[in-house]
């Protein structure tokens, strides 16, 4: 008798299991304006879809610190969208105005 292999079925399920995580996905919506991010610290899932949107008069930018993201200039009433690949905590700023802090946490 012949032996069939689990390979094909692990892979199925492996597929399965990775749709399911990124299925349940959500859009979460940080404002730029009177400069600041709101909200400065934001915790998402992995799969999710942030939002940048820029309220103020002048550009700003959202770059995470170890170079993750960056979104270059989001010009005055633009947005720039990411979705969240990799786990763990990042910390950006506006480059343009360094005051500007925000931190974002993937689980």
């Amino acid at each position: 008798m012949r032996k069939k292999s689990l390979l094909p079925h692990f892979v199925i399920v492996s597929v399965l299991l990775v749709c399911a995580e990124f299925a349940i996905a959500a859009t979460h919506t940080i404002t730029i304006e009177g400069m600041k991010f709101d909200p400065a610290t934001l915790t998402v899932k992995r799969g999710d879809t942030i939002v940048w949107v820029n309220k103020d008069f002048f550009p700003h930018t959202a770059t995470s610190e170890n170079k993750a993201f960056d979104s270059g200039e989001i010009k005055a009433g633009a947005s720039w969208k990411r979705v969240v690949d990799t786990k763990g905590s990042f910390t950006y700023v506006c480059t343009l105005h360094p005051t500007m802090k925000g931190s974002l946490t993937v689980n």
